[in-house]
């Protein structure tokens, strides 16, 4: 299987992105012809370049305002095309992109445009070049693939093909299934591209908002499915424009467009295993999986909840997080054996504080306090989960371990923290038997009735929101529910939960439009963020929410106006009304369930905690109450 990707996908000077691209291990790249225009060399040292990085030039990109023109436009437009084919012969691009004509002055007359794109391929064949024609969605004549390989057809020229785009068909809901009757000879090249589902122009929404494969809400592997039962096999190819992929670091976005190709790959091989094993088996199928090298990494894991939540703090940090914990109900049960470390536990709630000089940089405390540093996710098959990682470009983490420790496969998330995968045949306490030497805590606080994490939320940069969307769903397997934008009072807060079959494991991202509101500046205090609040379940709300003000929690004060408000929403027995506005508890109601939650403050807007009641069937996360809680963290 050959990769690809346009280097109009990533920032910086071509030459920086070639190198990213290559550095994740692309085979190719589509040059974008203005990343050519300002590069300084000719046409032969680009090809040299990337030889040496061994990278192709699979496409020359774009061509446009070709088919369907009058007689002088069309004449002025050959000797266009001939100045590009030297290029491409100089640089070695075998493949030119020619994109259907959005020009006033083109008319609607299929068998001229026929006509004309066959001489175009006439003049890249005698230079032993192809051409390959795409339907733009905004094409004035030519929007939808059907039509532009209906032009193709008519041409009837060897060095004329097709290029399909997914975004250019799934944008328009035009349907895929008729790809798989093209001959795949003639599908001249394949790009991919994923979309947010938004109500926008077309041209505006392809031109900003495009996403990779796994980022968006397309059905990118019906799509590939279909290029690949019509025989296609050529490059699986990315071409992406984003405003926020402009800014991002190339060679992380250059990760991630990997990382979504073998995600894609991944996620069509088990579609046409089992069109290839059916009572009436596609024989086409079978073709594809004999002679694509399609990605296989290890089956997603089946998680078992969160085993750990480990803390990075330091020797002045430590000792307020260790406050606060005990405040919260945790009592300290162990003490680390070879690093400066303690546990915290309440029901099946472990926390660990690590205050170990050499693990962190200094400068990570004095920016903003303790913060989450690590996740540890139970799992039937460890060793599995870490392996489909590392194929799906994580980079693998080993932490130093002393004499009885056990060593638990772990892997670098997107920002840098840690995620730990724990055997579950462990069980609760085997890890931290192993681990940590018991510890007698003179100073225990009465249990708070804290059971269980029940989701852990991440406040993120824009540039990060795509990357943790992808990393969800593709490293670890969890399923994305509707993206969402939250009101707080200095902006919009984009969020989307991601969360496993079992609902074991629940992240929420976070990341604001804005600058000011208090997600953006705890990511700004935090470079890519990271976790901003972790949500405890409680069988009993109000007897946890009791006891942990006598123990000293403050918790954030929301204004009477939201429980005067509640009443014109819902249906609420009084008696509960009034136990609500009593203990500062929020609510929510879903068909399948209510939602009883209170938020601790946070301190100098860092991390806060959230103490949650999930009750029958409830399946969200209070979404409807988030902008009064923004509010009151704002005033208070």
């Amino acid at each position: 299987m050959r990769r690809s990707i346009a280097t109009v996908s990533l920032s910086g000077t071509l030459r920086q992105k070639l190198e990213a691209v290559a550095a994740a291990g692309f085979d190719g790249v589509e040059l974008f012809e203005p990343d050519f225009t300002h590069f300084p060399g000719m046409a032969a040292a680009l090809g040299r370049m990337a030889a040496d990085l061994g990278l192709t030039i699979d496409l020359f990109q774009p061509f446009r305002d070709f088919e369907a023109m009058p007689p002088g436009l069309f004449a002025r437009s050959l000797d266009r095309a001939e100045r590009k084919f030297d290029l491409m012969q100089a640089m070695g691009a075998p493949l030119m992109l020619c994109c259907s004509n959005t020009s006033p002055l083109s008319v609607d007359e299929p068998d001229l445009a026929a006509e004309q794109l066959h001489a175009l391929a006439e003049r890249a064949a005698r230079r032993g070049l192809r051409v390959g024609f795409e339907a733009l969605a905004w094409g004035r004549h030519t929007s939808r693939y059907g039509q532009a390989w209906d032009i193709v057809r008519r041409a009837d020229h060897p060095a004329l093909g097709l290029i399909l785009d997914s975004f250019h068909t799934l944008s328009l809901q035009d349907d895929p299934a008729g790809i798989a009757e093209i001959p795949g000879d003639k599908i001249f090249f394949l790009q991919m591209a994923d979309a947010p589902l938004l109500s926008m122009d077309v041209l505006q929404w392809a031109r900003h908002h495009r996403v990779f494969p796994g980022q968006g809400d397309f059905d990118v592997v019906g799509f590939y499915e279909q290029v690949l039962l019509a025989g296609y096999s050529g490059p699986l190819s990315l071409e992406i424009f984003n405003d926020m992929f402009r800014e991002t670091p190339n060679r992380r976005t250059a990760v991630d467009a990997m990382r979504s190709l073998q995600y894609l790959e991944s996620q069509v091989r088990p579609r046409l295993a089992a069109r290839a094993a059916a009572a009436r088996p596609d024989p086409r199928a079978a073709a594809v999986l004999a002679v694509r090298e399609l990605a296989e990494p290890p089956a997603a894991p089946e998680f078992a909840g969160v085993a750990f939540i480990e803390f990075a703090a330091d020797e002045a940090t430590a000792p307020q997080l260790d406050a606060q914990l005990h405040q919260l109900g945790f009592r300290r049960a162990g003490r680390h054996r070879s690093k400066a470390a303690t546990l915290y536990r309440q029901g099946d709630i472990a926390l660990i504080v690590n205050a170990e000089p050499a693990s962190f940089a200094r400068s990570r405390f004095e920016l903003h306090g303790p913060s989450v540093c690590a996740l540890g996710l139970r799992t039937a098959q460890p060793q599995a989960a870490q392996d489909r990682a590392i194929a799906l470009r994580s980079q693998r983490h080993r932490s130093p371990l002393g004499p009885g420790e056990l060593e638990v496969p772990a892997i670098v998330s997107p920002g840098g923290n840690l995620m730990h995968f724990v055997d579950e045949r462990l069980g609760p306490d085997g890890l931290f038997a192993a681990d940590f030497l018991p510890e007698v805590d003179d100073a225990a606080p009465v249990d708070a009735g804290l059971r269980r994490v029940d989701h852990v939320a991440l406040g993120l940069s824009l540039e990060q929101y795509d990357t943790w969307t992808l990393f969800t769903r593709a490293v670890l397997g969890l399923s994305l529910a509707e993206s969402l934008e939250l009101a707080d009072p200095f902006g919009l807060v984009r969020s989307r939960a991601a969360a496993d079959r079992t609902r074991s494991v629940r992240l929420v991202l976070n990341a604001s439009l804005s600058s000011r509101t208090l997600t953006a500046r705890t990511v700004g205090r935090r470079g890519d963020g990271g976790v901003h609040h972790i949500a405890f379940a409680s069988d009993d709300i109000f007897a946890s929410v009791a006891q942990l003000r006598a123990q000293g929690v403050d918790f954030l004060p929301i204004s009477p106006n939201y429980y005067d408000d509640l009443p014109t929403r819902f249906d609420i027995e009084p008696a509960l009304l009034a136990r609500m506005r009593e203990a500062g508890v929020l609510f929510d109601r879903s068909a399948d369930g209510d939602f009883l939650h209170i938020y601790t403050r946070a301190a100098d807007e860092g991390l806060f905690f959230e103490v949650v009641q999930r009750i029958d069937f409830y399946d969200g996360y209070g979404a409807a109450n988030s902008p009064a809680r923004m509010a009151a963290q704002a005033q208070a």
